[in-house]
């Protein structure tokens, strides 16, 4: 303390707080809910040490060693559920780790929020935000985001490229306004429950396969009229589907989206894929990049961009989930998912098959 002391702050010793700025290091000790005596003799003893006076002098006191209970842990959880609880003039603790902040009126996130490093679980459900600011993505050991019952039109394709690619588990976007997530959204690969439940969703991103580890998918009651042909690669303990228009599939009625003869760009495209080829914008023009990265897979195993045969086929759920909530009143488990074929004799072969079948 010696010579080492850069200021006192005194203003509010009188309810039991005071700061001490220390010069070496540079830090300020923050004094609170201390006895106001025992706090006014301890700045006294500051002031001497550090003005070099004689130690045998300075009014202390024998240590004591301080009690469990005379301690006071860091704050690790948080729950505000009502307005007038928020905070407006205090700040959150740094070590927290679980923040709810519900039926608070929020209309935005408050930045003070997204300071919290050691946030593993954050709970903005019941509120009014329209937006995700992009800093969201900062929070680095961000395990649980939960943004039930918003205003949500959209999910930012930043926020998927941001460190909640390997830290996010569980994310909550139900009874929200969203019609499409981003091609972005499958780099959360580390989603293990995802509910998007009443919004209005006309289709899943079309790479949802890559989310390897995802056991719990809700998506029910929104429009989805089918499913994407990744859908086949989850591996679902549950899946619910419930209130979806999905339309009835008819293989006999293609959507024909052939160039003949075969662009060079497709023909480019589809060689970068079906051999592995890698590649990235300093290769290749960046267009065709994200290109590359919804392209579609005949049933033959090859790659198609821009160049293909759609068509909708039954897919019971049962193939891809453990338990599945029926898709409709009358006990259904099946839903039509896309099906592509890379020409016409693809296509020829399946329908040759599917007309044997049936």
């Amino acid at each position: 303390v010696q010579q080492n002391v850069e200021r006192l702050f005194t203003r509010f010793v009188e309810e039991g707080k005071a700061t001490v700025r220390l010069r070496e290091p540079a830090v300020d000790l923050c004094l609170s809910k201390a006895n106001v005596i025992n706090l006014k003799t301890f700045l006294s003893a500051v002031r001497l040490a550090h003005q070099s006076s004689d130690t045998g002098a300075l009014p202390l006191s024998p240590l004591v060693p301080a009690k469990n209970s005379d301690v006071e842990k860091p704050k690790t959880k948080m729950i505000i559920t009502s307005r007038r609880d928020y905070p407006l003039t205090k700040s959150f603790p740094f070590s927290l780790e679980h923040l709810q902040t519900s039926y608070c009126k929020l209309a935005r996130i408050d930045t003070r929020v997204l300071c919290l490093r050691k946030l593993r679980k954050l709970d903005l459900s019941h509120n009014h935000i329209k937006q995700l600011p992009a800093t969201l993505g900062d929070l680095v050991c961000l395990q649980e985001l939960d943004l039930h019952d918003n205003h949500l039109e959209a999910f930012s394709g930043a926020l998927c490229s941001s460190s909640l690619q390997k830290s996010l588990q569980f994310l909550d976007l139900s009874q929200n306004q969203i019609q499409a997530l981003p091609i972005e959204f499958c780099q959360l690969r580390g989603l293990v429950r995802l509910r998007l439940d009443d919004n209005a969703l006309l289709r899943l991103p079309c790479r949802i396969g890559q989310l390897s580890r995802l056991r719990f998918l809700s998506a029910a009651r929104n429009k989805l009229p089918f499913l994407p042909s990744d859908f086949r690669k989850l591996s679902l303990e549950n899946l619910d589907l419930f209130g979806n228009p999905f339309e009835q599939p008819n293989p006999l009625v293609p959507n024909i989206q052939l160039k003949i003869p075969v662009t060079l760009l497709e023909c480019a495209a589809r060689a970068t894929v079906n051999h592995r080829i890698p590649y990235g914008c300093h290769l290749l023009p960046s267009h065709l990049c994200k290109d590359l990265e919804v392209a579609k897979t005949c049933r033959c195993g090859s790659a198609c961009l821009s160049s293909f045969i759609q068509i909708t086929v039954t897919m019971n759920l049962h193939h891809v989930a453990h338990t599945v909530v029926l898709v409709d009143n009358m006990g259904g488990t099946e839903a039509p998912i896309l099906c592509y074929f890379c020409s016409l004799d693809c296509y020829s072969q399946f329908l040759d098959r599917h007309l044997q079948s049936n």
